[in-house]
């Protein structure tokens, strides 16, 4: 693997339609992984798991205030 002042460089040199493909590629796959933590923390278990169940609660009691 390549260090990250090599990969820097490597950028450099590409033309601007191929940093433009790299960056899309780049936010796509960040994107996917944010998804992909989102859904590991609400899963059953996960982090955020215990804050749904709070909030389905709630909702259950009439304790909520719709979004406008």
């Amino acid at each position: 693997m390549r260090s990250l002042h090599e990969i820097q460089t490597a950028i450099g040199g590409l033309s601007a339609g191929e940093r433009r493909t790299l960056l899309d590629w780049l936010l796509d796959a960040d994107r996917q992984a944010w998804d992909r933590q989102i859904a590991e923390d609400f899963a059953p278990g996960g982090t955020g798991a215990c804050w749904l169940a709070d909030i389905d609660e709630q909702i259950r009691q009439g304790q909520f205030r719709p979004l406008e």
